[in-house]
C-alpha cells in the first residue's frame, strides 16, 4: 500500500469506529472491539526499519491465489518474518513463527535456495535446529531416587 494511499484510507475511515492508537501511527484500532489492525507499506522495512535487501513488496507481485483467496507466497512470508527477527529484539517471535512453520509444513533445507541471500543463513540456522530435533522424544524428569 502506497504511503499515500495509507493517508487517504485514514481520512476515509476517520469517524466511521477506527481510530490510530497514537498521533502518527500507521495503525488503526476498531474504537467498537479494540482490534489493532496494523498496515505494511511496499517499500518499507521490516523489523527495524532500516534498510535491507528484504522490503514489504507489492502484494499483487508477491501473493498466490488459493481456493479464490490471495495470500502472501511463503517464501516472501518466511523473508519478512526472519529478516523482522534478525534485526529487532523485540520481534524474536517471527523467528519462532518461521520454525513452526517448519515444523508444520516440513519444509526443507532446499527452501533456503529460494529465499534471499540476506536471510538464508538464518533459515539454515533454524532449520538444522529443528532437525536436531526431530528425532529426540519428549523431555522427561530425571529420576532423582
Amino acid at each position: 500500500m502506497p504511503t499515500g494511499a495509507l493517508a487517504r484510507l485514514h481520512a476515509a475511515l476517520d469517524g466511521h469506529g477506527y481510530l490510530p492508537p497514537f498521533v502518527g501511527s500507521q495503525a488503526l484500532r476498531d474504537t467498537e472491539t479494540g482490534v489493532r489492525i496494523d498496515f505494511l507499506i511496499a517499500g518499507q522495512f521490516p523489523g527495524d526499519g532500516r534498510p535491507k535487501p528484504v522490503v514489504f513488496p507489492d502484494p499483487s507481485t508477491a501473493s498466490v491465489v488459493i481456493d479464490g483467496i490471495r495470500f502472501l507466497a511463503l517464501e516472501t512470508l518466511v523473508e519478512l518474518k526472519l529478516a523482522s527477527g534478525m534485526t529487532h529484539a523485540g520481534r524474536i517471535k517471527d523467528l519462532a513463527d518461521v520454525q513452526e512453520l517448519m515444523r508444520v509444513l516440513r519444509l526443507d533445507a532446499a527452501v533456503a535456495d529460494r529465499l534471499d541471500a540476506y536471510v538464508r543463513p538464518k533459515y539454515l540456522e533454524l532449520w538444522r535446529a529443528i532437525e536436531s530435533t526431530r528425532d529426540v522424544g519428549p523431555s522427561r524428569p530425571a529420576d532423582v531416587s
